[in-house]
């Protein structure tokens, strides 16, 4: 895991403020968060079903590991906000760039734990926010490749 994420931490950074952070959770406290995403679900939305608390256990749980990724901007830089989030960004695909090259997969998880005041409380500093929950595992099946988008609409060539 340290392996890893050094290399996450060699990403681009003008500046060189590192305007992320990496939060692991152990396996031992995965329960605490899944405690922790119920009771903020419930608090949002007090009729869940069965299903969707379900389903907040499932995703605390469902990787060995687990890394929390935070943009973590240094205000008052002269770097702008837009150059310290991309650079967050790529902060986590580097990460997920060394877990693949070692034989691990890995995916990063957004939805609505990132979004929620009190998960983001729970992890995150003032003017922090969950860039990404990165779940890291040994893949028990192949992976299937995700459709994609279709090259000639997003790559062109400059002609002016």
């Amino acid at each position: 895991m340290r392996e890893i994420l050094e290399v996450a931490l060699r990403t681009p950074d003008h500046g060189k403020l590192a305007p992320w952070r990496f939060v692991i959770v152990p396996a031992d406290k995965r329960s605490a968060l899944a405690d922790l995403l119920e009771a903020s679900y419930r608090a949002e939305k007090p009729d869940a079903g069965r299903l969707e608390i379900e389903a907040m256990h499932q995703f605390a749980h469902q990787a060995p590991t687990l890394v929390v990724a935070l943009s973590a901007p240094v205000e008052g830089s002269k770097i702008p906000l837009w150059e310290q989030e991309l650079s967050a960004g790529a902060a986590i695909m580097n990460l997920l760039h060394a877990a693949h090259a070692l034989g691990f997969a890995g995916g990063w998880l957004t939805g609505w734990p990132c979004y929620n005041g009190d998960v983001r409380t729970a992890f995150a500093g003032e003017g922090e926010r969950i860039a990404g929950f990165v779940f890291l595992g040994t893949p028990g099946k192949p992976l299937e490749e995700r459709p994609r988008p279709d090259y000639d609409k997003i790559v062109s060539i400059w002609d002016r």
